[in-house]
């Protein structure tokens, strides 16, 4: 029997810039060119995720980012398996979770949490706060009422609520409140992994960061791991260690968060560096990076070979013959682009 018990040794604090650091953690999920395809009728398929592979380290946060209908969301449901996968490989601690049964299963899913994008539709209306928190304490242990009562309170007042919230419902709460109870659920069953699912991009400006110091906080006491999905760039750099770039359900650039905003080797990552916005007006054009152009292609019918080309100002007609593979063009730095090298 594979042993998924919770393994309280934590990593020793390290700078986020200290990549060889990092990699000395030991991997505790990883997906291997992983597939995730929905039919659309006539037999053709949605693309969402098509042959990503990552890992996500003990106490680490691995950033995803992309545009809007790139398949992050998408990535993070199936890497949990609220989406079965259509092909790839998912494994948790070494063993692959298409083949945990019964406790196993169970002890994963106990392990492994998501934080959803809209707090207002994740939260049962019907159910107050204390119900929903209580709710997975209930699944996976055997407490008496006392106990999941003071749980309960404990892990509100974690994510800065007071005991007064656990007998309201979910419409008597701002955005911001619904979120720490998102988070406090996911919480309660003592997770390894987390997956925030854009948790932010719901929330008001003045909210944002509180939440993510909340999970920068969390993740120091509890050695937690996060797959941080969003489309806030600045935001991403600022949490996480690695950072993945989708495009069009593919991944096409992964690397430490230096690497990836200092050192950016594909065009569609420089193209969204480019677009973040800058506070000095007059430095807004000084980053040196094209701006992005024209729509993001359908993935029902993707462009041949890499499918950045068709909005790629260093486009060639090679780019049309097949997709480019990852290359590791530094030390944990990967991109999949056939002329990065004619870029630097």
């Amino acid at each position: 029997m594979n042993d998924f018990t919770r393994n309280d040794g934590r990593a020793s604090d390290s700078s986020r810039t200290d990549a060889q650091a990092a990699d000395e953690r030991p991997v505790l999920i990883e997906a291997k060119d992983l597939c995730k395809y929905f039919p659309v009728g006539g037999g053709r398929v949605l693309k969402a995720v098509d042959r990503v592979s990552f890992v996500i380290r003990s106490g680490e946060t691995l950033g995803l980012v992309g545009e809007s209908g790139c398949g992050k969301s998408t990535t993070g449901r199936t890497l949990l398996g609220l989406y079965p996968r259509t092909s790839g490989e998912i494994r948790y601690g070494g063993t692959d979770i298409g083949a945990l049964k019964g406790r196993e299963l169970k002890e994963f899913r106990r392990q492994c949490q998501i934080i959803f994008q809209d707090p207002y539709s994740s939260l049962d209306p019907r159910m107050t706060i204390a119900e929903i928190v209580a709710e997975g304490i209930r699944v996976f242990e055997k407490l008496s009422k006392e106990e999941i009562r003071q749980r309960v309170n404990s892990l509100l007042a974690r994510v800065g609520l007071t005991e007064d919230f656990a007998n309201r419902f979910a419409h008597e709460l701002s955005g911001g409140q619904r979120q720490r109870v998102g988070i406090a659920r996911a919480l309660a069953v003592s997770p390894r992994l987390i997956v925030c699912d854009e948790p932010i991009s719901a929330l008001d400006v003045s909210i944002q960061a509180q939440i993510i110091n909340l999970l920068l906080e969390l993740q120091r006491e509890e050695g937690l791991s996060y797959l941080f999905i969003s489309h806030d760039l600045s935001m991403v750099r600022h949490i996480s260690d690695r950072v993945g770039i989708m495009y069009l359900g593919s991944l096409v650039e992964l690397g430490s968060s230096d690497q990836v905003f200092r050192e950016s080797l594909h065009p569609y990552t420089r193209a969204l560096i480019a677009a973040i916005p800058d506070a000095d007006p007059d430095a807004a054009d000084t980053k040196g990076h094209s701006r992005l152009e024209g729509e993001v292609p359908s993935p029902v019918d993707s462009p041949s070979g890499c499918r950045f080309r068709t909005r790629c100002p260093y486009a060639q007609e090679a780019c049309a013959a097949d997709i480019p593979p990852m290359e590791e063009a530094a030390p944990g730095h990967f991109v999949a682009c056939r002329r990065w090298r004619e870029l630097q």
